[in-house]
């Protein structure tokens, strides 16, 4: 209910909104009657506040055209590579007429960017990519709002986009032979637990992962934002901040954390500072400071533009990461598009280096939260694992702005290109492992299918119990995988 009402009060105040638009264009305009009285310039200006206040923010554009490498300019093309019901992974393709910069071009390494699904569009790391565009195939995860998914395409869950991240690096790895990976927060969990599977499974894994101010392990330096999922119980979220999509949108009747209560949070985190925001930006305009009012809008079209997230994930990524910390603790365990469940394991990553970036001043994710990813990857050899602490740099510092492009970016850029250039070397050792994985005698694989009557909720717990004694070989033993297999294959959850 709290969803309708909130369209329908976006609705009202949409046409004041306008209305206060085209006020300002008025009074801020010397030409006209009105733009000539005495503090017009005030009046226009609170106008265009009372504008940017009412006014609904849509997704953002990428709009990155072009980007300039050694003084040549490189044309960009950005297109949707692949394309899930709840994803898009898209390329950023460049072009040159210059030979020489076309064949250095050619030459760079591929990196795959995970964009955060935690009520910001992927556009938020348009200082990553454009910044990463200078020496690098660059593709991202652009994540879509739940509310423009039809029910039709099913649910959501964290498994889905541990599944979805799987795909898009098997991709890049089928184009290019290997890739690099680097996820920036929230999704810092699910890659790792990506990664983890793949190579659980003997498949070849990312040459590099550079992560990013993420919970790894939200235990370490709580922040206000662990504090708060501790605090509450999963009930609650679920019975507190869960609603369905009104009717007006394509993905009508699908339980999501709705954007508007998103940004609420975001804004309730630092009230005075996006309250002195908005006055400096009314002060910038009196004062016809163009510039300085620009900037402020850039920054609030991408801050105030939030999407919808399936409520399932949502609810699974509050238990698993912040409530149960399971990656930490051992003990998650993952859905396969096949219906298998499957343990994540880090410690069995073995030929993929680690480089783990921290702001000094983030707030949302404690210090020492990412650099736990060292220690649950033990497999990987010192030599091939970094720590990085970026001084006075906050969470968006270490990903945009100054810091990241000056002090970051450089750091990951050497990393890339130092254990991009024994990519074969950890190709021939994963071979050879595999290889004698292979020739070994063949043990039971602690994995299970959920039987096609239970709810995943209840799959779960009697996957683990069914793991602990290996089933018969019978022909009845073998019917509920089957069924449960056709069922997901038929199902809503499928990644298509």
């Amino acid at each position: 209910m709290l969803y309708q009402i909130y369209e329908a009060q976006r609705n009202l105040i949409e046409p004041f909104a306008d209305m206060a638009d085209a006020a300002s264009k008025v009074y801020g305009n010397p030409h006209t009657l009105l733009g000539q009285m005495p503090m017009a310039q005030r009046v226009a200006a609170a106008y265009a506040l009372m504008h940017r206040l009412g006014k609904d923010y849509e997704k953002p554009q990428f709009d990155i055209r072009a980007i300039d490498i050694n003084g040549v300019h490189v044309a960009i093309d950005e297109r949707v590579e692949i394309e899930k019901p709840f994803c898009e992974l898209r390329r950023f393709k460049r072009f040159s007429d210059d030979p020489d910069t076309l064949i250095a071009l050619k030459k760079q390494p591929p990196v795959l960017i995970v964009a955060p699904l935690s009520g910001h569009y992927a556009t938020l790391l348009r200082d990553t990519v454009q910044t990463m565009l200078e020496g690098h195939k660059v593709y991202i995860t652009d994540w879509k709002n739940a509310r423009m998914v039809p029910l039709s395409e099913g649910e959501f869950h964290l498994d889905d986009y541990v599944n979805y991240v799987q795909d898009f690096i098997r991709h890049l790895q089928d184009i290019y032979g290997n890739c690099h990976v680097i996820s920036v927060c929230q999704p810092t969990v699910p890659v790792l637990a990506a990664v983890s599977l793949m190579a659980s499974r003997g498949e070849k894994t990312p040459v590099t992962m550079t992560m990013m101010g993420g919970p790894i392990d939200a235990r370490k330096s709580p922040t206000a934002v662990n504090d708060l999922a501790v605090e509450r119980s999963h009930n609650w979220f679920e019975n507190n901040v869960i609603y369905r999509v009104p009717p007006n949108y394509p993905g009508a009747g699908r339980r999501v954390y709705p954007g508007f209560l998103q940004h609420a949070g975001f804004v309730a985190m630092n009230p005075d500072r996006h309250a002195n925001s908005h006055f400096d930006y009314f002060q910038d305009l009196i004062k016809g400071d163009e510039s300085s009012a620009d900037s402020h809008r850039k920054f609030y079209d991408e801050y105030n533009a939030v999407l919808d997230m399936d409520a399932d994930y949502y609810l699974e990524t509050i238990r698993t990461v912040f409530q149960d910390f399971k990656l930490v603790n051992g003990t998650w365990d993952v859905r396969s598009p096949k219906g298998k469940i499957e343990r994540v394991r880090p410690q069995d990553i073995a030929h993929t280096a680690l480089l783990t970036v921290e702001g000094e001043l983030d707030d949302i994710s404690g210090k020492g939260q990412t650099r736990a990813a060292h220690g649950l990857c033990q497999g990987i050899p010192r030599t091939q694992a970094e720590h990085m602490e970026v001084p006075n740099a906050g969470h968006y510092g270490i990903f945009s702005g100054r810091r990241w492009r000056t002090v970051v970016y450089p750091r990951v850029k050497a990393f890339i290109a130092q254990h991009g250039s024994n990519a074969d070397i950890h190709e021939e050792r994963r071979a050879s492992k595999s290889a004698a994985t292979a020739s070994a005698p063949v043990k039971p694989v602690n994995s299970v299918a959920k039987p096609a009557s239970k709810t995943r909720s209840q799959a779960r717990p009697q996957a683990r119990a069914k793991t602990a004694a290996p089933a018969k070989k019978t022909s009845a033993s073998r019917t509920p995988v089957k069924k449960a297999t056709s069922r997901r294959r038929s199902g809503a959850i499928a990644t298509r």
